[in-house]
């Protein structure tokens, strides 16, 4: 979904790609208009927590490499 016009053309009316097809946003009706912009905060809810997944594995992966490091330092029970 993409309803961005390209720097400089500001006289563009905006214009809403869904699904391989382009609409006027401004003749969309005010129901179809909001769902476009509930989806708009949903993308980027969806990115925010993306990247919050990413860090956290990030960190994750930092803590497992810190525990193999001090798990060096401790005798392992018996196989």
């Amino acid at each position: 979904m993409d309803n961005s016009n390209p720097a400089g053309q500001d006289n563009q009316p905006p214009i809403l790609t869904f699904e391989g097809k382009r609409y006027d946003l401004a003749t969309l009706p005010d129901e179809l208009k909001e769902l476009v912009r509930g989806m708009q905060v949903a993308d980027a809810q969806l990115r925010m927590h993306e990247d919050t997944l990413k860090v956290l594995a990030v960190g994750r992966q930092s803590m497992a490499m810190q525990l193999n490091e001090r798990l060096k330092e401790v005798e392992a029970l018996p196989e």
